[in-house]
This record gives structure tokens, sequence and C-alpha cells, in this order.
């Protein structure tokens, strides 16, 4: 074997382990625009938790604190579908610009307040509102843009790439936003976050015109985009796949609980608990090499689901803290594998005028379904106990994956070499 064979295997072997690089390699465009967000989802990290302490600094109130989150929430979830419909009626490119240029317009606002000492808890909530507005306007737009810049055989590829960017803003943002908000004030946080959206906003500016491809020049309608996802069954099993997990066994909502009553720990062990799925997500993403192989993709998101639902159950039995956090981590593995293959179905198997608005639903699923989930197993843990909700949650949800497997018999046959929406 020559030295450039043995290279070649090397790095062939390499691939299968580890995420497939070539969608960085072949696009400019999309190497820019994976840098920019990846350098985004870090700022907006820091600056949600900078307004959380803020908020908390103000009132000194945990349910204040809380609001925040249902302050980003509500917009997310009301205009997700409308960001969806307007991404596939207008210029993308331009689309995914304004919105990311309100979003830095508005941490700009509150750098301002915070220099000069404008501290009212309601102005915080109304930034927080309007960026929720921006990201349900530049979401489905950005996403939508990938099928454009890639060829189909990179997508899924893409995705994986796409995950790492969204669990490293979440694990990186946060630690960071404190670390700098200690040591210099949060209007600096909120300074660095403004910078960080140049990033994108440069990799955006460089993107070609990305008009929807649609005839007749038609606006194009909510209700179109859910009429066409109620005829096409694999596309609608990638969200009800999704809600098994998300609302069935989602079991956030209890980690303060159940880091004190089962691990007899605190604010810390919490901290653990919840960082745990992110460092799976993370890892889902880093070594999703493997996955390039797989061409029924509804059966992969199957299985993950069904994964997710196990290591879920397991970790409401175990009273081990860190066989806690390895299965919560591999929770977090398997719902990136779901989510790198739900992805790709909805950009492969869907035409270029129905992205956005699939990505619109995407969002409110995305958004809404943790919070059910929250909803229920807290409901469920005050009626019972943790260790019911968590356990029943998780095998509730590999029965209800289970049913839809049943149920669902041209998912389990999808193949990603004929798409079939």
């Amino acid at each position: 074997m020559t030295a450039t064979q043995d290279t070649e295997k090397q790095e062939q072997d390499r691939r299968k382990v580890f995420a497939d690089l070539t969608p960085l390699r072949t696009s400019a465009d999309y190497r820019r625009l994976w840098f920019g967000n990846t350098v985004s989802w870090v700022g907006q990290g820091m600056t949600s938790l900078a307004v959380s302490l803020q908020v908390y600094d103000i009132t000194r109130s945990p349910f204040s604190v809380g609001l925040v989150g249902l302050f980003a929430l509500v917009p997310l979830v009301v205009f997700g579908l409308y960001g969806g419909a307007i991404a596939d009626t207008v210029d993308r490119r331009k689309l995914g610009l304004a919105s990311a240029s309100g979003s830095a317009a508005l941490s700009v606002a509150l750098a301002g307040a915070a220099i000069t000492g404008f501290h009212h808890v309601w102005f915080l909530y109304g930034i927080v509102a309007l960026q929720a507005v921006c990201t349900a306007l530049n979401a489905p737009a950005r996403s939508a843009m990938i099928p454009r810049l890639l060829p189909p055989e990179q997508l899924r590829a893409a995705n994986a790439l796409n995950s790492m960017v969204m669990t490293f803003g979440m694990l990186v943002g946060p630690s960071l936003g404190g670390l700098i908000v200690g040591l210099a004030g949060y209007q600096t946080a909120y300074l660095v976050d403004v910078a960080a959206f140049s990033a994108s906003l440069y990799a955006m500016w460089r993107l070609p015109s990305m008009l929807p491809e649609r005839s007749g020049g038609k606006r194009a309608s909510v209700l179109d985009g859910l009429r066409f996802l109620a005829t096409r069954p694999n596309l609608r099993m990638t969200f009800f796949s999704d809600f098994c997990a998300m609302i069935l066994a989602h079991p956030r909502a209890l980690f303060p609980a159940v880091a004190v009553l089962w691990f007899g720990g605190d604010a810390k062990t919490t901290g653990l608990l919840v960082a745990a799925p992110a460092f799976g997500a993370l890892l889902g993403g880093v070594l999703s090499g493997w996955q390039g192989r797989i061409r029924h993709h509804g059966q992969a998101i199957l299985l993950a689901v069904a994964a997710w639902g196990t290591a879920i159950a397991v970790f409401g039995l175990t009273r081990n803290l860190w066989l806690g956090l390895l299965l919560l981590a591999l929770a977090g593995y398997s719902d990136t594998v779901s989510m790198i293959f739900r992805n790709t179905m909805m950009q492969v198997a869907a035409p270029d005028e129905m992205r956005g608005r699939l990505q619109g639903v995407f969002i409110v699923v995305v958004a809404g379904g943790p919070r059910l989930g929250d909803f229920l197993a807290g409901s469920v843990a005050d009626l019972t106990s943790p260790a019911v909700a968590i356990t029943g949650g998780g095998i509730a949800c590999v029965l209800a994956i289970g049913l839809l497997a049943l149920y669902g018999r041209g998912f389990r046959r999808y193949d990603a070499l004929d798409p079939t929406p």
C-alpha cells in the first residue's frame, strides 16, 4: 500500500467515526454561514444568561426569572409558523439579514440600557419577546438556505455539523456569559453579543439571492403548508416521533428535585444533570460519521427515539449520580441522531417552496414540545413521585414510538436514495 493510499484509508476510517466535514470543504458559502452561526449561538447563549441574571438582580424573584422563558416561548410559537410562510415568500437571504440585524439592534438596546442605568424588568421582558420574534423569522429562512448551498447527499452531514453549532452555543455561551458579567458587567456581555452577530451578518451578506422556487408568484400561506404536511405521511411522522420523546419523556423540570432527593446534591448537581444531555448531544454531532451509511432514515429515527425513552426510563430507576449522568448523556446523543435524520428528511423530501413553512412547524414543535413535557412531568410527579414520572414517561415514550412504527410502514421503509415525503 502506498503512502497516498494509506492516507486515504486513514481518512475514510476517520469519517466512519467523526463528523463528515465535506460540506465545510466544498462550499465557501456554507462554511461562512456555519462559522457565523457558531459565533452567533455563543453570543445568544451569553445574552440569555445575562438577561436572567439581570432580572434576578432587579427583582430577587425566581418567578420573575422564570417569566423570561415564557416571554421567549410565546413569540416563538406564535410567530414560528408565520416566519416559515414569510421565508417561502420573500428572498430568504434578505429575510435572514433583516432578522439578524434586528437581533443585533436589540442587543445594542440591552447594552445601552445597562450603560445608562435603565434597569426595568418590563424593558428586559419586551426585548426578550422581540428577540424571539426575530428568531422565529430568522430560523426558517436560515434552515431553508442549506439545501440551496449543498447537494442532497451532503445534507445529512450538514445537519450533523449544525447540531454541533447549537449544542456548543448552549454549553459555552451561558458559561462565558456568567464569566463576562462577573468580570465586566452586563453591558459587556451584550456588546460581545453584538460583535458575535457581525459574523452571521457577514456570512449572509456574502450569500447569493435565495428566492423560493415556486410557480405563479402566489404568496405562501400557513394553511397551505399545514395542508401539505397533512398529506405527506413520512414528513408528518418526523414530528410525531419527536412529540413522543419531548412530551412523554422530558424530565428536565424534575432535575432540581431529583438532585436533592436522589443524589443528596444541590444547585451544582442540578447543573450537572442539565449539562449531561447537552454534552451527549454534542457527541452526537461529533461522532456522526457512521450515519452516512444509513439509508433508511425513518428506521434510524424510530430507534433513536426508542433509545431516548429507554435511557430516561432507566435514569428514573438509578440513584447513582454518575450512572445517571451517563444515561442522560446517552439520551442527548440519541436525540441528536433523531434530529439530524428528521432535518435531513424535511430538507430532501420537501419541495423548496415548502421548506420554510416546514421549518416553522419544526420551531413550534421544538419550542413547545419540551414545555408541554415539563408540565406533564411536573404534574405526574406531584400526583405520584418523580420516579414514577420519569420512568413511566420513558416507558410511555418507547410504547408510543413502537405504535408509530407499526402504523408507519412507509416511514420504516423510507429510503434516502428515493425520498418520498
